[in-house]
């Protein structure tokens, strides 16, 4: 017989004037690789069906499914409940607009910061639809597929400090799509075209250091040394741009 789980669990529908912000309890017999996406799966088929949470894939790969799991940010469908205490508090990600109960629109969220980093290959080549793929070096593919593999769950924003404090930070998750296009060869930006999107206080000059987004990404992703490439190739062009070495 597994262990009897209690989970407290945020309710709240921001649509419903009736509605206030509140934890609900529910206890569980744990199964075995139970995963938290499994428990509250059973908790809305057997228990309440109006909980709210969102789940694509069960794989780890849509980042769907991120909450808050005893304080810090994760993935439900890779969380095993064995991996946890017996109580298990679940929360809402912070910084994105709540839907409900667990569920937060972090589409809306990542739109925006795509469409305002630019976030594809800017090239003045006109398309070819004949014209065979671009070659790159293979350790430089490898180089952008390690970056690439950010499934855009939010845990980094969430864990962030300031993104917490400020909305007009960037995050780093935009951070790190940004070192993906300069390591690009195919990305005709220049550096100075860089540090304008990114030069800022709400880019790379805003973040604190504090790595809470390395600590907590399903995907381990290299954010702290992309954060610190960025913001020493950034020093360096602000101090070029200072003595107009750079246009």
């Amino acid at each position: 017989m597994g262990r009897r789980l209690t989970f407290n669990i945020f309710r709240y529908n921001p649509q419903d004037p009736a509605s206030s912000p509140h934890t609900d309890l529910f206890r569980l017999e744990e199964t075995d690789s139970m995963t938290l996406f499994i428990a509250l799966t059973r908790i809305r088929e057997e228990l309440d069906p109006s909980l709210q949470f969102d789940f694509c894939c069960r794989a780890g790969i849509c980042g769907s499914c991120a909450m808050i799991i005893n304080g810090r940010p994760g993935l439900a469908c890779k969380t095993l409940t064995r991996d946890l205490p017996d109580d298990i508090t679940l929360m809402p990600l912070p910084v994105f607009k709540l839907i409900g109960d667990l569920s937060v629109d972090t589409g809306t969220w990542f739109r925006t910061m795509n469409e305002r980093i630019g976030s594809w290959i800017h090239t003045d080549k006109a398309f070819d639809p004949d014209a065979e793929e671009e070659r790159m070096e293979n350790q430089v593919a490898e180089e952008i597929y390690e970056l690439e593999r950010c499934v855009e769950c939010g845990c980094c924003v969430a864990a962030c400090g300031t993104a917490n404090m400020r909305e007009d930070f960037m995050g780093a998750v935009a951070l790190n799509r940004i070192a993906r296009f300069m390591l690009d060869p195919r990305d005709q930006r220049t550096q100075k075209e860089y540090f304008d999107v990114i030069g800022t206080d709400e880019g790379i000059f805003g973040c604190m250091g504090l790595l809470g987004c390395e600590d907590v990404c399903p995907k381990n992703l290299p954010l702290q040394d992309q954060l610190g490439i960025l913001r020493r190739k950034m020093g360096w062009t602000a101090i070029k741009k200072l003595f107009h070495f750079v246009k």
